[in-house]
């Protein structure tokens, strides 16, 4: 039973079998023998060679000469030297017995004598899928062993990685949650909410192509920038929508508002875009373990921060084309429940503002042509 993906290494603890040879130095001194003929004399004499094929019928199968003992005080009988009729057997110089490999290591848990196996991942195999073959070999395997073997494991790194994925998949929802409020509050629509959702998993999946375009693995430091990026995902999306709706409550036709509001905020986008990756430009220059550890951290973020930035150019303005195709003048939308929920929200939000801050408020309401709608500023 194996595993794909998983290496084995020798067990820590306990002791591991071997054929052990003792040999008789007074002996072999006595006969003219080197400890090299005794080792001669056994890998020649315990051989299992191939020797041909054989066909029966229609089939033909591989056939082997197995030239090993059935047990292992037959080793004893293995000739060593013959000389003027007589031969010497290893049995007269040596005695092969079944022992074990001096133990240069205990392994103790709980305060009780065991054994430890650690099993490792080869490459870009999957740590859940090997933890579960393994988990699942074991069960098999504890059948076979005596009642008296306790198997226990006693780490486990798939707990951390299914960790990393929660915290991403918590990130990404907490996100889409708290920006589906924030538009249906401030825009009073629930079409920009379904365009925001939907860049955000778009943005992990170009970076986790771009991430294993360029030998980096799903690990917990890819995971933990993934959750990091999330966070500010939505920003390139949510100003590019907020800005497109400016332009709709001027009057503007939908294609024409698209245009000028991605046109708008490019530059300032582009710019925000930049100054969150190059905070993570001094990773690569680390050396050593930290570099190995941080520099795909640093990756899977610029690549996410770079990836909203393009399908907020590209992919956003399509969706806002067809999925708010027809209401360019918000009529239909502000007869809803979230419409008058919106023009309610609008009506304190600016009675609030002008309380805490009238000079702001009169400065800003100069400057507000009439159907515009408050948004959040960027």
């Amino acid at each position: 039973m194996t595993v794909p993906g998983a290496a084995a290494p020798f067990p820590y603890g306990g002791k591991v079998r071997q054929i052990q040879v003792d040999l008789d130095l007074p002996r072999l001194q006595a006969y003219g023998l080197q400890p090299t003929d005794i080792v001669n004399a056994v890998n020649a004499q315990n051989l299992v060679l191939p020797s041909g094929t054989v066909k029966l019928g229609q089939l033909e199968y591989p056939m082997e000469m197995n030239g090993t003992p059935p047990t292992i005080a037959a080793l004893n009988d293995l000739p060593v030297r013959t000389t003027q009729g007589s031969t010497l057997y290893i049995r007269d110089v040596a005695h092969v017995r079944d022992g074990f490999s001096p133990q240069t290591n205990i392994v103790r848990a709980d305060g009780t004598r065991g054994a430890l196996m650690s099993v490792y991942k080869n490459g870009k195999a999957s740590t859940l899928e090997i933890v579960a073959g393994v988990k699942g070999i074991l069960a098999q395997a504890a059948q076979a062993l005596p009642p008296a073997l306790k198997i226990e494991a006693l780490f486990d790194q798939s707990l951390f990685v299914r960790a990393s994925i929660a915290g991403v998949l918590k990130e990404a929802l907490t996100a889409a949650v708290l920006t589906a409020v924030m538009i249906l509050v401030f825009l009073g629509d629930w079409r920009p909410t379904i365009v925001i959702s939907i860049s955000i998993p778009l943005s992990i999946f170009v970076s986790i192509i771009l991430l294993g375009a360029i030998g980096q693995t799903i690990n917990i430091m890819t995971l933990g920038g993934l959750a990091l990026a999330v966070g500010i995902l939505v920003d390139d999306a949510t100003a590019e929508i907020e800005n497109i709706e400016r332009n709709l409550a001027m009057g503007k036709e939908m294609r024409q508002a698209i245009l000028d509001g991605t046109q708008q905020i490019a530059v300032p986008a582009f710019v925000s875009t930049l100054c969150i990756c190059i905070v993570f430009v001094p990773m690569f220059f680390l050396s050593g373990v930290a570099k190995f550890l941080f520099v795909p951290l640093a990756e899977a973020v610029s690549f996410a921060m770079l990836a909203s930035y393009v399908l907020s150019r590209t992919l956003i303005p399509t969706l806002v084309m067809y999925i708010m195709r027809g209401h360019e003048h918000r009529a239909q939308a502000a007869r809803t429940f979230l419409g008058r929920f919106q023009r309610e929200f609008e009506r304190r939000f600016e009675a609030f503002r002008a309380g805490c801050c009238p000079a702001l408020s009169a400065r800003c309401g100069s400057r507000s042509a009439p159907g515009w709608t408050s948004s959040p500023s960027r």
